[in-house]
């Protein structure tokens, strides 16, 4: 168990770790209200897609420039100021919805103010972890340690929100977490992080960007690992947005359903994200990560033809395993493998695959579930990221024998 949390030895990290975890509690609490309020409104699948759309569309614009703004500038004092932005936020959805001022249009243009938050924030803390911890052997850890830190409070945020929205509303949902930003941001203030040295930036923000992308070409596994999350970002994480229909419609719940599907979610994500912390090896990454998008795929698909409630939570448990499990190694892999003056860029790129073309995918979802029966639409979109797994499966082998073939054809790079 001390192998398991070592990286937590790092003050710095502590209370990076502290912090973040009482946010993420409430910012799962408002996840779950935000949809539940949505359908429950307006009872449009279409109107839950249109909303995810808004939220998450500005990652996926503006995450590579959020990356260069990282790279360019002290990543610490970035992540802070977006922290306090994500509060004031906050603290205005809260006012509106304690209000029962229940108007789309700014839900809407709050969620889209949020995603352009996120596209900054993201790839500033992924970026800064590095300097959480003194040891780079750990960063692996400590990645997996984050993950299971964010999965624990999407285990406890839903569980609490569907007590909240059952009993006194989903008000307080929203006043939590606003509430909840308190703690990252004290714990940010109290860091004692060493100077950060690095070398001038050269060139514009564009330019950077421009360099960003070129490095990314020539770095393939870094690139098929990014391709691959995108691909099952789009197709099978945007199960969520569904959600309510399968609560409500499917399994014949309330509240409390959609809250426990959640945290069903949340318990294999969890599950999946302290495999990945066990791991001292970064050598089959590529294999476990594979493995990891084949069972999110099949396991969302047989969610999706699941007719009783409690078949349907063990598969969407195992859903969050695999997508855990993808998600941190994934991670893992950019994480120690990138070039440290690219870090904030390609990890950037990352987050626009991992969060920016989730909106994309949630859209098309929510207007398919719009026509066609829900469990169809998320079968396909299940069924769809099983092919995915399998093709980048076959393109990771032969990135691999390309790499062994490759010393052979060129013995002047060999190095005796």
């Amino acid at each position: 168990m001390s192998a398991t949390f070592r990286s937590l030895k790092y003050p710095n990290f502590r209370l990076y770790f502290v912090g973040q975890s009482l946010s993420l509690i409430g910012t799962w609490m408002e996840r779950i209200a935000v949809n539940w309020l949505v359908y429950t409104v307006t009872h449009s699948a279409l109107m839950l897609g249109v909303v995810n759309f808004c939220g998450q569309i500005p990652t996926m614009l503006l995450s590579p420039y959020g990356g260069a703004i990282s790279d360019r500038h002290n990543r610490y004092k970035v992540l802070l100021t977006t922290q306090i932005a994500a509060m004031t936020q906050a603290c205005i959805m809260t006012a509106l919805i304690l209000t029962h001022h229940y108007y789309m249009p700014a839900i809407i243009a709050l969620s889209a103010v949020l995603g352009i938050i996120n596209a900054f924030d993201t790839p500033a803390r992924q970026s800064l972890m590095i300097r959480l911890i003194d040891d780079k052997a750990d960063l692996q850890n400590a990645i997996a340690l984050n993950s299971s830190m964010v999965n624990l409070a999407r285990l406890i945020g839903p569980a609490v929100a569907g007590v909240l929205l059952t009993t006194v509303g989903m008000g307080v949902c929203f006043a939590v977490n606003a509430l909840s930003f308190i703690a990252v941001i004290v714990s940010l203030l109290l860091m004692k992080l060493k100077p950060e040295t690095r070398a001038k930036a050269v060139g514009t923000v564009w330019e950077n960007l421009k360099g960003g992308y070129e490095y990314l070409k020539s770095e393939h596994n870094i690139k098929l690992m990014i391709l691959l999350m995108a691909c099952t970002s789009f197709f099978t994480m945007t199960y969520s947005t569904l959600m309510p229909i399968f609560a409500k419609d499917v399994f014949h719940g309330n509240a409390a359903t959609y809250s426990l599907l959640n945290s069903m979610s949340g318990l294999g994500a969890l599950a999946g994200a302290i495999y990945m912390a066990t791991l001292r090896s970064t050598e089959n990454l590529r294999k476990t990560i594979i493995i990891a998008s084949l069972i999110c795929g099949i396991s969302i698909a047989l969610f999706a033809m699941s007719s009783y409630l409690w078949l349907g939570l063990i598969f969407i448990a195992t859903g969050g395993l695999g997508m855990m499990i993808q998600i941190a190694g994934t991670n893992t892999f950019i994480q120690t493998t990138v070039a440290p003056n690219m870090r904030g860029r390609v990890i950037s790129y990352y987050v626009m695959a991992f969060m920016g073309v989730q909106p994309l995918g949630s859209f098309l979802a929510g207007l398919a579930a719009h026509h066609f029966n829900a469990r169809y639409v998320l079968f396909v979109q299940g069924t769809a990221g099983v092919i995915a797994a399998i093709a980048f499966g076959v393109f990771f082998r032969r990135a691999k024998r390309k790499q062994l073939i490759q010393p052979a054809e060129n013995p002047v790079e060999v190095i005796p």
